[in-house]
């Protein structure tokens, strides 16, 4: 089992999107995908047409009076299952500093579905906080999509000292660009001269219409737009983080 975490402090650059096409793409591919939706505001379960609710909470699962497997739902593609959002989720921070090992609660949630699932996404919410903690230490890969720009990077910057501060492996962090526009002198510039230290993928996301329209299709965009060229871009990035994962 590999745990993928998409994350980054910063909202709105294409952290969901990533991480509801690229579960898409392994469980397209037959792996058996699990994606765990920890943001409270609930966009991957909308995206995946799931109510975003979990009973019992958020304490309920901190505190063993459920498991992930009570709490994990089918969505409509085949091998991909979705723990959904919660709107107790907002409270998690202050409930993970109450349990022993908060730092590695997430983890010891995620074990026991090692033999269930090939690969699980973890979908982050945007902060720097004891969940980011958790799942930069739970994940084998942590996918942080940056836009090419200043202060975009300058966030790139903060979660790779954040992972140090921590004494976390910042070498687990791999970063794409998203959003990509061609027509951006600055862009193109960042791109061709990518940071050093941290691994750029090839693969980018562009800034492209079919990525907002996962919200009006509330699917991934291989299933409504196969041959887009934000399809290809995911299914390109999805090549090259399995074979950082292998």
């Amino acid at each position: 089992m590999k745990i993928v975490a998409c994350y980054n402090v910063k909202g709105g650059i294409g952290k969901t999107a990533a991480a509801v096409n690229l579960a898409f793409l392994a469980a397209h591919e037959g792996a058996r995908t699990l994606v765990w939706d920890l943001d409270p505001q609930g966009a991957a379960s909308f995206y995946f047409r799931i109510k975003p609710k979990v009973k019992k909470g958020s304490k309920g699962l901190l505190t063993g009076k459920k498991t992930l497997e009570d709490v994990v739902k089918g969505t409509d593609y085949p091998n991909l299952d979705l723990i959904p959002a919660d709107f107790s989720y907002r409270n998690l921070d202050l409930q993970l500093d109450e349990v022993k090992k908060s730092d590695t609660r997430i983890q010891k949630l995620l074990k026991p579905l090692a033999s269930e699932y090939d690969f699980i996404f973890l979908d982050c919410p945007p902060s720097i906080s004891l969940v980011s903690e958790n799942t930069l230490i739970a994940a084998d890969a942590v996918i942080v999509p940056t836009i090419p720009t200043t202060l975009s990077l300058r966030t790139l910057d903060q979660i790779v000292e954040f992972c140090n501060k921590l004494n976390i492996d910042h070498t687990k962090i791999i970063t794409f660009f998203s959003m990509m526009d061609n027509r951006k002198k600055l862009h193109k510039q960042i791109v061709e001269n990518p940071p050093q230290h941290v691994r750029v993928l090839d693969a980018s996301i562009p800034y492209a219409s079919d990525v907002e329209r996962m919200g009006v299709y509330r699917q991934p965009v291989p299933v409504f737009a196969g041959n887009s060229r934000a399809a290809k871009a995911y299914r390109a990035l999805w090549e090259e983080i399995k074979s950082v994962l292998h």
